[in-house]
C-alpha cells in the first residue's frame, strides 16, 4: 500500500474544546481555579468562539476537513442544578447545525475537564452525587444531538483529567481512585445510552499517549472500558528517545521545548493496535506547541510537522494498522489550561495583545488543504526529519522494532 495516500473515506478533522476557546465562561471548576490565582493567565474572552463559531466553522470547512470536534459544556447549559440555560442551549443547537450544514460531521466531547460551579462546590468527583448529575446532563446532550450522527468522545483524556484535578486542588489525593472508578462507571453507562439513541454510533474516550509509561497508566481506565470503546482515540504530542528526554518540558510548563518527533505517532498507533486488536484507531488530537507563535528552538515548522505526522499515519495504515481518522489540535490557538503562551493553532490568535482576535493562518493551513485534497501527502513525500534513534514512544518495541 502507498503510505502517501490514505484509503477512501478516511476522516480528516480539526479539534477544539469548549472552555479553551469559547470565552465568556460561566461558573465552573476551571473559572474557580482561575479566580483563585492558580493559573498564569485569566481565561477572559479566550478566542471568543462563543460568538465567532460560524466564522470558525467556515475556516474548518475551507481546510477540506470532514470532522469538527467541539465540546458541549455542562457548566454552560446547566448553570444551576436542574436549570437549563435556554439561550446557551440555542447556541449549541446552532453550532452543531452549522457544522452539519457545512458538510462536516461533529465529534462531540461530553466532558473536557470542566463541570459546573455547583458541582465543584459539592466537592466535584469526590462527591457521590456527581456521577448521577453528570449522566443526567450527558443523556440530555445525547438526546439532543444523536440525530446529527456525531462521533462521540465521552471523557477527554481521563488520566490527565484526574491529574489536573489533583494539581488544581479540585480533588483530594485520597480520592483519585474514586474519581477514576466513577469515570469508568459514567463512561460505560453513557456508552450504552448513546447506542440506544444512535445504534451505529462511534464512541470512545481518547487516550493521552505519554511516551513509554502510557500502557501502565492506561490499565486504570482504557483496559477497564475496552468493551465500551468503538474505536481507540489517540492523543499524540511528545516523543522521547535514549538520547532525548526533553519531553519532561511538557510536564513543567515549557512544552514548546519538548521534542515532537512525528515518527512517534507510528509507534503509538502500532502499540494501541497490538493492545486493542480488532479496534479501529482514530488520532483525535495531535499537534505541536510554539511559544507565543515564535519559531521553535528545534526549527520545526507547523506545516512540515503536519505533513510528517500524516506521512507516518499513512505508513501505519500501509502496515495494516487500522487508522480511520486524523484530527489536528487545534483549529485556532486557545487557552491551554492556565496559559495563552503555548500555541497549537492552524490559525494563530494573539489573545493578549489583539482585541480583534484575528485568526491568522500559519503555514500549516495550505499544508492541510493540500493533504485533504490529495487524501495524504503523496507517494513521493519523505519526512523532513529522520525517525528517532531508539525511540521510547512505545518502548521497548519502538526501539527494538524500529520503522525507517
Amino acid at each position: 500500500a502507498d503510505p502517501g495516500t490514505l484509503p477512501p473515506g478516511f476522516l480528516w478533522g480539526v479539534s477544539s474544546s469548549g472552555f479553551q476557546s469559547e470565552g465568556s465562561s460561566p461558573d465552573s471548576n476551571w473559572t474557580r481555579y482561575v479566580a483563585a490565582g492558580k493559573t498564569d493567565d485569566k481565561v477572559g474572552s479566550a478566542v471568543d468562539s462563543r460568538h465567532r463559531y460560524r466564522s470558525d466553522i467556515a475556516l474548518a470547512k475551507s481546510l477540506g476537513v470532514t470532522v469538527y470536534r467541539v465540546g458541549v459544556e455542562w457548566a454552560r447549559i446547566e448553570p444551576k442544578p436542574g436549570v437549563i440555560d435556554r439561550r446557551e442551549l440555542a447556541y449549541y443547537d446552532d453550532m452543531i447545525a452549522a457544522i452539519v450544514s457545512a458538510g462536516m460531521r461533529p465529534m462531540i466531547t461530553l466532558d473536557h475537564w470542566v463541570y459546573p460551579g455547583w458541582v465543584a462546590a459539592r466537592g466535584g468527583w469526590a462527591n457521590a452525587s456527581t456521577p448521577q448529575a453528570w449522566l443526567r446532563n450527558a443523556r440530555f446532550v445525547v438526546d439532543r444531538y444523536a440525530h446529527d450522527n456525531p462521533l462521540w468522545i465521552t471523557i477527554n483524556e481521563p488520566t490527565i483529567y484526574i491529574v489536573n484535578e489533583l494539581r488544581m486542588g479540585g480533588l483530594p489525593a485520597a480520592a483519585s481512585a474514586t474519581m477514576r472508578d466513577r469515570l469508568v462507571d459514567v463512561h460505560t453507562s453513557i456508552y450504552r445510552y448513546i447506542h440506544q439513541r444512535q445504534p451505529a454510533a462511534m464512541v470512545s474516550s481518547n487516550i493521552a499517549y505519554v511516551p513509554t509509561v502510557e500502557p501502565i497508566v492506561d490499565t486504570a481506565f482504557a483496559d477497564r472500558v475496552r468493551d465500551s470503546l468503538d474505536f481507540i482515540g489517540l492523543d499524540y504530542y511528545y516523543s522521547a528517545s535514549v538520547t532525548d528526554l526533553s519531553a519532561v518540558n511538557a510536564a513543567t510548563g515549557k512544552n514548546w521545548n519538548a521534542t515532537v518527533s512525528a515518527d512517534g505517532i507510528y509507534y503509538s498507533l502500532r502499540d494501541l493496535a497490538r493492545r486493542f486488536p480488532g479496534k479501529p484507531l482514530y488520532v483525535v488530537e495531535t499537534g505541536m506547541p510554539t511559544e507565543n507563535g515564535k519559531p521553535r528552538p528545534d526549527g520545526y515548522r507547523r506545516g512540515d510537522h503536519l505533513r510528517d505526522l500524516v506521512y507516518w499515519v499513512g505508513r501505519a495504515r500501509a502496515d495494516r494498522i487500522p487508522v480511520i481518522g486524523f484530527n489536528y489540535w487545534s483549529l485556532t490557538d486557545n487557552y491551554e489550561w492556565g496559559s495563552y503562551t503555548p500555541r497549537f493553532g492552524l490559525y494563530t490568535v494573539d489573545v493578549k495583545t489583539d482585541p480583534t482576535l484575528r485568526r491568522q493562518p500559519t503555514d500549516a493551513v495550505p499544508a492541510y488543504r493540500d493533504i485533504t485534497a490529495r487524501n495524504g501527502v503523496g507517494s513521493a513525500y519523505r519526512p523532513t526529519r529522520p525517525a528517532q534513534w531508539c525511540s521510547l514512544a512505545a518502548a521497548p518495541a519502538s526501539c527494538g522494532q524500529p520503522v525507517r
